[in-house]
């Protein structure tokens, strides 16, 4: 069985002045506040979402 890989995301920027389709995504991965940390699967679809907001969201390394 293979091991659920994950990453750990990192709010950066703020998503005042900023579309409501990116506020809605970093709702999506569940950032809400400023340098809050959370951790995700490794899937395409974060991944995707993590591409469309590069300047509001860091991948953490452990």
């Amino acid at each position: 069985m293979a091991k659920n890989k994950s990453i750990k995301l990192k709010q950066i920027g703020s998503p005042i002045r900023r579309p409501e389709s990116q506020r809605k995504i970093l709702i999506g991965l569940g950032l809400n506040k400023m340098h809050k940390i959370v951790e995700r699967q490794d899937t395409p679809e974060v991944r995707g979402a993590v591409a469309k907001v590069p300047h509001l969201v860091a991948i953490v390394e452990d």
